[in-house]
Order: structure tokens, then sequence, then C-alpha cells
């Protein structure tokens, strides 16, 4: 079991029951003690707080706020919709070729299919975030742990046949995104054959939209100087709007989205000129 997966189900089991004790976490997800306590350790302040011997659930319930009013914390935005993040970043997979140059941004759905770039021989990836999350390399397959402070960027270093550019800039501790227009020099010099993107919002009047101004600005400036641009969109982004508009309908050349997107809103893109795709779960 992925540590990702194991973590969201510790929340899970401490969302329901309050509170828990080691032995039954390990009892509960068959693996030791100690793996439970690293695991605890990962999530203390963001989601639990320790106690001797075991852990209590955090009750955020009074922090939830507006969609376009937050930035989410990245390790929170990574347990959202996971198995839909999982399909789309699958389906976009496919579009890569050897010898690209791709830029991915600092959303978690960009992370997802970061975490499954192995295999070609000539790759270049821009990397736009520093997200919060410290991939581990187990053969040929990327984990993803929980809460640790390295970067996408420091994760596909070491894969065979990738090299990796980071944007310049002001890293947030809020969103892991690079901020600032440091990078605006690196992007009028390098020519990407794609742009992958998300975004907070994506609605037909705003196209995409971020809560942040200044990582939305850098985004602007990547789709102006890629061939393509692929929307990276899950089905809950649709028709709602976040603080900063980054690209129009008109700048995108397809949205990959998932199997949830209703046949209603999927009509309504498609008829406003939007190539949409739709990925199958995996």
């Amino acid at each position: 079991m992925m540590q990702l997966e194991r973590q969201k189900k510790i929340l899970d089991y401490l969302n329901k029951n309050r509170k828990a004790t080691t032995k039954e976490l390990s009892q509960l997800l068959d693996v030791s003690a100690t793996t439970i306590r690293t695991d605890l350790n990962q999530m203390e302040e963001k989601l639990i707080t320790k106690t001797h011997g075991g852990a209590v659930y955090n009750d955020r319930s009074l922090d939830n706020i507006e969609l376009t009013g937050r930035a989410y914390i990245f390790d929170e935005r990574a347990l959202e919709n996971r198995k839909e993040k999982e399909a789309i970043a699958s389906k976009a997979i496919k579009l890569i070729k050897n010898h690209m140059c791709i830029y991915l941004d600092a959303s978690s759905t960009c992370y997802t299919l970061g975490m499954k770039l192995s295999g070609f021989t000539k790759l270049t990836v821009i990397a736009g975030g520093a997200s919060l999350i410290q991939p581990e390399l187990t053969g040929k397959d990327l984990l993803m742990p929980f809460g640790k402070a390295d970067s996408l960027a420091l994760a596909l270093k070491d894969v065979p046949g990738i090299t990796v550019i980071l944007t310049g800039g002001i890293v947030t501790s809020v969103s892991s995104s690079i901020e600032g227009l440091l990078g605006e020099d690196l992007l009028t010099k390098i020519h990407t054959d794609i742009a992958f993107v998300s975004a907070r919002g994506f609605s037909v009047e705003n196209g995409l939209t971020d809560f942040s101004i200044y990582e939305a600005d850098l985004k602007r400036r990547c789709v102006k100087s890629s061939a393509k641009t692929i929307a990276l969109i899950d089905h809950t982004k649709f028709n709602t709007t976040s603080i900063s508009s980054y690209a129009s309908l008109d700048d995108l050349n397809m949205v990959i989205t998932d199997f949830g997107l209703s046949e209603h809103t999927k009509s309504i893109y498609e008829n406003a000129g939007v190539n949409l795709v739709l990925a199958k779960e995996v």
C-alpha cells in the first residue's frame, strides 16, 4: 500500500472514531508500529494531533472556506478526487513523446502526471512548483509519500532520460507553487511543446482561473510560449471561478477531465468550442 493511501486510511479512521492508538492502526493496516509512528509524525499539525501512544483527529469543519477564497495546502489537495486525478493523468501521459519539452504547473493533478513520467529516452520537464511531497523511487514506480518538503523537480532529476528545469521565484508555504516573475525570462527563451496546467476554477466566461495572481501571471506567460496548452481539470472545477484568469477557452487545445462530468455540463463546454476529452476510471 502506498504511503499516501495508508495515511488517507488513517485519516478516515480517525475521522470516524475521533482517536486511535498506534497498535489499533498497526493492526488495521497490517504494518509495523514504527511505520504508523512515521505516518503520524508526517501528518501531525496538518490533520491530527499526536498523543502518547496514538493520535486524535483535528476537526477542521469550521475551517472550510469557499473555493475562490483560499489556497489549499498542497497535501490536502493531493488527497482530493484522487481517482479522478489518476484517470486524467493516465490519459494525459499518452500525449507525451520522446524529445518533447513539457511544462507542469504546481497543481496536484500535474504532480500526479509527473509521477508517471518514466520510460522516456529524452524528455525535458519545466516544473512550476516545489510541491510538499517527496517521491521515493522504487524501480520504475514513483510513490507519493505525504508531507516531505522536497519537490517534483528533485524526484524527477533521478529518473533516467528526464532533464528537469525549475522556474525561478518565491516558494509559497501554502500552495507550494513558485510565484513571482523571476521565471519570466526563462519562459521567453524556452519553447515548450505542451504546457500542462490546472486551475482552481474553469468556466465558459472566464476560462481557467487561479487563486494566486502571481502564479496565474506566470501560467499566462507559459501558455503564450507553448505550442499547445492542455488543461487537466477534474469535474469539480467546472462552472466555478477563482480570483485571477490566465487562459481563455481559445487558448486551450484540449481539456482532459474525468468520468464524473455530467452530460449536461459536457454539452455546454463542447458547444462553446472546447475540445473535451473524458478519462475513464483506472
